[in-house]
């Protein structure tokens, strides 16, 4: 079992910055992948992006790559999502999720889930 606490979000103007953490719990080793999903309003759930377990090859969707950074702290074991030059079209629910095993972009593959965290973006 993997516990995941997401922390972070909130209300930020377009261009602006933002921080959303997880930190994960509980069985903590192993080849687990852990990744960033959002969702907005009448969206499916979408790929952000991912890490290995050993904070290697992080992984970044198209859509938010140049502006969106994703990190982990291995002490911690939290994993972090750096979003710069934010846009309207990123204002979702954001989630972190893992999975014994790689990085996978669907969001079934994933076993375990954060809470959520909304990301509101205003102009």
């Amino acid at each position: 079992q993997v516990q995941l606490v997401q922390s972070g979000g909130g209300l930020v103007q377009t261009g602006g910055a933002l921080k959303l953490s997880c930190a994960a719990s509980g069985r903590t080793f192993g080849a687990y992948a852990m990744s960033w999903f959002r969702q907005g309003p009448g969206k499916e759930r979408e790929f952000v992006g991912a890490i290995r377990w050993s904070g290697l090859s992080p992984e970044i969707h198209d859509s938010v790559k140049g502006r969106f950074t994703i990190s982990k702290d291995n002490a911690k074991n939290t994993m972090y999502l750096q979003m710069n030059s934010l846009k309207l079209e990123d204002m979702a629910t954001y989630y972190c999720a893992a999975r014994l095993g790689d990085v996978r972009r669907d969001a079934a593959e994933y076993l375990y889930w954060g809470q959520g965290t909304q990301v509101t973006v205003s102009s």
